[in-house]
């Protein structure tokens, strides 16, 4: 008999721990957990819809490239880049509210627009009418207004075409100095 007293406190003794145990964990739950730093929760955010049109004839500008900037009490949060749809519409909701945003459109064929908008309200819509690209502002002519005279695209500078060299050789000896020798 002794020894199945023995083995009955062996038996006994593990399953007593493990019951202690998990008492012990499922009252520790109750506890507030603290964690080694404070919790922030995430800034409210706005919704920003850019519609980007022709201002020729309203056409929605597919494919045009919407880069927001977002700014909050002086500090730059980063940049973030949306393509316009079919209908000319990019959207994006994570910019935070209360923030001041660059918004920067680039699409072909078109001149680049850039504005500043304050965005304190949780949705906000930006119309933006494309114009063509305009003349260079000079100090020589007055050009405000005018169409651009440089087609749009990458120019390919002029190079001047390299001597053929079949063509015949010119007989003429090269030029000489003609100006007289100074005098002393």
């Amino acid at each position: 008999m002794v020894w199945s007293r023995r083995s009955f406190l062996h038996r006994l003794v593990p399953v007593s721990v493990m019951f202690v145990l998990t008492a012990t964990s499922l009252l520790a739950q109750d506890s507030p957990v603290k964690r080694g730093r404070k919790y922030k929760p995430p800034p409210e955010t706005s919704k920003i819809t850019v519609q980007v049109s022709k201002k020729s004839n309203g056409k929605p500008i597919v494919n045009a490239a919407v880069i927001l900037n977002p700014f909050k009490d002086g500090k730059d949060i980063g940049n973030l880049e949306v393509k316009t749809d079919s209908e000319g519409k990019a959207t994006i909701d994570i910019i935070p509210t209360g923030s001041l945003v660059r918004v920067q459109i680039i699409a072909d064929g078109f001149a680049t627009f850039a504005q500043d908008y304050q965005v304190d309200e949780p949705t906000r819509d930006i119309t933006v009418a494309m114009l063509r690209p305009r003349e260079q502002v000079s100090s020589y002519k007055d050009n405000t207004g005018d169409a651009s005279t440089r087609k749009p695209g990458v120019q390919e500078p002029i190079r001047p075409k390299p001597a053929d060299p079949n063509a015949p050789k010119s007989s003429q000896p090269p030029a000489q100095n003609t100006q007289p020798a100074p005098q002393q």
